[in-house]
Order: C-alpha cells, then structure tokens, then sequence
C-alpha cells in the first residue's frame, strides 16, 4: 500500500492526500508528529533520493535549527543527518510518498500517477 508521510496541517500534504483520493488510489497517511518517524528510516531515504531533495532548507523549520544541527544536515553522514530529521521532522520536505519500490519527495502527480499505474 502507499504511505504519504507529511503532516496534517501542510497544504501540500493536504493536496496530495485529496489528489489520491480523487484518484482512487489506496493508500495511507503517517503523521510524522503524531506517529513519528525513525531515523532508521529516515536514513534509508537520504541515502535513496539525498539530503539535497529530502531537506527543506527554505521554511522556518530549517531556519529555526542550531547552527550544530545545520552543519550535521550539510555534513553528509546520514546516519547523523537522520538522527537530526527524526528529532525535527518537520524540516523534511513534504510529502513523502512511499510506493514501496521507491519513494517521491514533494508534489509530482505525474509521477505519481505512472507509480500508481494511472
């Protein structure tokens, strides 16, 4: 099944979730306030699509980081990098679309559409 990480009160996780249903397409919704994330797998996205596509350095979130937690982000490490995203998730760019096979960061409908066989 999808899973669309974000959180509830974004406007394009809104959007995306409202596309997919309209859609048809099954699939679920994590909260990353509500039912977290692991670094676990937090690493395991920054090492498929890179902290370049998966971080959000242009919202508040990321602006509002020490300055020890934006050189963790920008050193490469992303088992550091993951600890840092976990601990603030918001900071992660959103959604996150999980198709299982792969995952898409940000709105793409097009790509979601050919990765859910539309």
């Amino acid at each position: 099944m999808i899973t669309i990480y974000g959180i509830k009160n974004c406007d394009t996780v809104r959007k995306a979730l409202k596309w997919f249903e309209a859609e048809g397409v099954e699939h679920r919704f994590h909260d990353f306030r509500v039912d977290g994330i692991t670094p676990a797998v937090i690493a395991g996205w920054l090492d498929e699509v890179g902290g370049a596509v998966l971080i959000n350095r242009r919202g508040p979130s990321y602006r509002n980081l020490s300055d020890a937690d934006k050189a963790v982000l920008e050193q490469g490490d992303a088992q550091a990098a993951a600890a840092v995203l976990a601990a603030n998730p918001t900071v992660i760019k959103r959604p996150v679309v999980d198709f299982g096979s792969v995952r898409v960061v940000g709105w793409d409908d097009g790509k979601w559409s050919k990765l859910a066989g539309l």
